[in-house]
């Protein structure tokens, strides 16, 4: 039995942290059982993150791991077809996309202007109280501040994050997927942080420039399509 544990859904997604959701599209991809926990403790996660999964015995924790893990245990043929070229893009795409986490983290918590339509969203979660995302608020900051984000302007800090969706957007291309007709575990990653903006109804200019650029619309689109969802949430 395979159960998913992650953060909680918000806009209609079933998590709102782009890693957790990157998962959740994986096993859907695959055609996995499996099933999801919404969870905010986080005391029995591997290095005390979400999300992780627990598989049979086995808890796994960190996205990439739990996608190996699950590709070597069930045999999984989603990324069987890639190119050692493409599967060293692969690795490359993810590390761009980790940098893209903290860029848009920042737009959530630490940007005045939009930290109060978070903070408002994720207050309608009734197991969520205002003194429990303060004080995630406040962690949230020094987290920025020795990654390095949090010593950025506002500007300079989208800026960085619309270049990392610029190269996802070159590298995509007409698509519908990043290597083809079919999808593979990147395009379960690049769903995972690109709805993750996109279907937020929070207009952040990481927002603002993906829909400037059809082709990551339509590729949450098919994602979903092939989910068997509706186009949006």
């Amino acid at each position: 039995m395979i159960t998913l544990y992650s953060y909680p859904q918000l806009f209609g997604l079933e998590d709102n942290n782009p890693f957790g959701l990157k998962v959740f599209a994986f096993l859907k991809l695959a055609g996995l059982p499996f099933e999801h926990r919404h969870v905010l403790d986080t005391s029995a996660a591997p290095r005390g993150q979400l999300p992780y999964l627990i598989d049979d015995d086995e808890t796994i924790g960190d996205s990439d791991a739990i996608i190996a893990h699950l590709t070597r245990k069930y045999a999984l043929t989603l990324d069987d077809a890639l190119t050692g070229a493409q599967r060293d893009l692969d690795l490359l795409v993810r590390r761009t996309l980790d940098d893209l986490y903290w860029v848009m983290s920042y737009s959530r918590w630490r940007d005045e202007r939009y930290w109060p339509q978070f903070r408002d969203a994720l207050l309608g979660h009734p197991d969520i109280g205002a003194q429990a995302l303060e004080d995630a608020r406040k962690y949230n900051f020094e987290r920025y501040r020795y990654q390095g984000i949090g010593r950025y302007e506002p500007e300079a800090a989208y800026a960085r994050g619309i270049a990392s969706l610029q190269a996802m957007a070159n590298l995509l291309g007409d698509g519908p997927f990043m290597f083809g007709d079919a999808p593979a575990s990147i395009d379960a990653a690049l769903y995972g942080f690109v709805a993750n903006i996109w279907f937020y109804d929070i207009d952040t200019p990481l927002k603002g420039f993906v829909g400037t650029r059809d082709n990551l619309v339509k590729h949450c689109g098919a994602m979903r399509e092939r989910m068997g969802q509706s186009a949006t949430p």
